[in-house]
């Protein structure tokens, strides 16, 4: 589990420069998870918060009588915001809530996938969910030794309560076109509501 995790810590590095910061958060019954921020490097004054420890153990189908201890997904989240505008750093508790959704509720994530905490994802967030994106494009996924399936590295992009509505009738596909063509910066950590009508 341990050189799971060395290994995506250093694809993290590889792909999003020296963490600036990092939290770790455990919760009853479960392992570790770390959250690291970026900062260093990034365009716009762009600031990266990635988990660490939701790969250390694939991700079971909840059905499936006995969890398989090597095979499934494993994937780690990637959150990118506009720094200076938002206390962003408290997001780092609902991220690691997130990131140990798997082994808490049994959640396989993949893209295209709702994910809610509840409360705003830091203080004043118009946002309490995301949307898991396709990865590969920040960070690579990361081979392992087979039987053990890459590590998938999924962007999150945060929801207004409307826009999680809005997406569980019309699907992940048409929320991001909406998106697209309204020109919604989705690092904007202050952003408001696409127009859904």
């Amino acid at each position: 589990m341990s050189d799971v995790l060395a290994l995506v810590e250093a694809r993290l590095r590889t792909g999003l420069g020296e963490p600036d910061a990092r939290a770790a958060v455990t919760f009853l019954g479960t392992d570790r998870i770390e959250v690291l921020r970026f900062t260093a490097g990034n365009d716009g004054n762009l600031v990266r918060y990635a988990t660490l420890g939701m790969s250390a153990q694939p991700m079971a189908d909840p059905t499936a009588a006995l969890a398989d201890p090597v095979k499934g997904p494993r994937a780690e989240l990637v959150l990118s915001v506009r720094g200076g505008l938002a206390d962003t750093d408290k997001a780092l508790r609902p991220l690691a809530v997130l990131a140990a959704s798997p082994q808490v509720e049994g959640l396989v994530v993949a893209p295209g996938a709702s994910l809610d905490v509840g409360e705003p994802l830091w203080p004043g967030a118009p946002f309490t969910s995301v949307l898991v994106a396709e990865p590969g494009g920040l960070v690579e996924d990361l081979e392992l030794d087979a039987p053990m399936e890459p590590v998938r590295f999924l962007p999150l992009l945060p929801m207004t309560p409307n826009e999680a509505a809005w997406k569980r009738v019309h699907g992940a596909a048409a929320l991001r076109e909406r998106w697209l063509n309204s020109g919604t910066d989705l690092r904007d950590p202050l952003r408001k509501s696409v127009s859904l009508d």
